[in-house]
């Protein structure tokens, strides 16, 4: 498995490249701007770009996803309870001073237990609501990308319009009790791992 990771735009978004090292079949997890530099990356390695994911759809994690999707074709897929999210991202983008131009419709929606193929990897959708309504994480592979719902010491922000402590305790929880071995990519910040989000997250002594 090839994992490429590049930090984009003013808000320093985690762009992930996930690709088979075989078929080199590969998808592009939040790409939130800089569709130039992704393009190198996946122009660089030869890479055949199958999935544009967005974990979520503020816009910092969105921006790119109109460009690259015009340079690849590959499908762009949310959770169904993000759509509001995603349709009002140009809006959101505004309100904090940056252009976003119009996103594409989305080709795929997924939802819990869903199954995503890259070449000869697969990684499991889990729902995980919170920071927003239709905030996904990709597991598999030893790996899990948690967009804005986990991070390294820390978890999402419940402030934004359709975010739920609530909801966001419930997924940390569930993060938690995932398999200790399992290297955490997150939205924003470094790499972690569960077993050590399970001692060192300040979010745990919250719930």
């Amino acid at each position: 498995m090839l994992i490429k990771s590049l930090v984009v735009g003013p808000l320093e978004v985690n762009c992930f490249i996930v690709a088979d090292d075989k078929t080199t079949e590969a998808m592009i997890i939040d790409p939130g701007d800089e569709p130039d530099r992704i393009m190198g990356i996946i122009k660089e390695n030869n890479l055949k770009v199958k999935y544009i994911v967005c974990t979520h759809a503020h816009f910092d994690h969105v921006g790119a996803v109109a460009d690259i999707k015009g340079e690849t074709g590959a499908k762009i897929i949310i959770h169904k309870d993000e759509v509001e999210i995603y349709d009002g991202a140009k809006d959101q983008a505004a309100f904090w001073g940056y252009e976003l131009e119009p996103l594409p419709d989305p080709d795929m929606f997924v939802s819990e237990g869903d199954k995503l193929e890259v070449g000869s990897l697969t990684f499991e959708i889990l729902h995980t609501p919170g920071h927003s309504p239709g905030g996904i994480c990709l597991y598999g592979a030893s790996v899990i990308f948690t967009g804005d719902t986990l991070f390294a010491g820390s978890v999402g922000r419940t402030d934004f319009y359709g975010g739920d402590m609530n909801k966001l305790k419930k997924s940390f929880l569930r993060l938690i009790s995932l398999s200790e071995d399992t290297k955490v990519f997150s939205g924003h910040g470094p790499a972690s791992t569960i077993r050590h989000e399970k001692t060192n997250n300040f979010f745990n002594a919250e719930i």
